[in-house]
């Protein structure tokens, strides 16, 4: 099972052992769940991580559509945790992140209308 917190911050560029950045990557990270949740994607009941223990399998509930989910929450902790110097590729992760958010609410969408049928 593969570890949310430890997911984003090899993508982020921190090794699995370094715990310094932790508490603030986790708390970016929940907040990504939350609006992710409001998307409709994941359980009904929003999750919520404490450490790296929390699986992308307990977002996705074994989804492989979804895998879209994990880039978006990427992009939402890089915007703020280690956001860019430059404006044009802050503006371009902005737009990626957005991209992601119609995508993804729009699959949550198709699969909710694919259960029900």
């Amino acid at each position: 099972m593969e570890s949310i917190l430890t997911s984003i911050k090899l993508m982020l560029g921190i090794t699995e052992e370094c715990i310094d950045f932790d508490v603030p990557i986790i708390v970016h990270i929940n907040k990504a769940l939350m609006r992710l949740s409001q998307l409709g994607i994941g359980p009904a009941k929003p999750i919520r991580i404490v450490d790296d223990l929390n699986t992308w399998d307990e977002l996705l509930l074994g989804a492989e559509d979804l895998e879209g989910a994990k880039e978006y929450i990427y992009l939402e902790v890089k915007k703020i945790f280690d956001p860019p110097t430059s404006s044009f590729v802050l503006e371009s992760l902005k737009n990626e992140s957005n991209k992601l958010e119609w995508c993804l609410n729009v699959q949550a969408e198709t699969e909710e209308v694919l259960s029900d049928g």
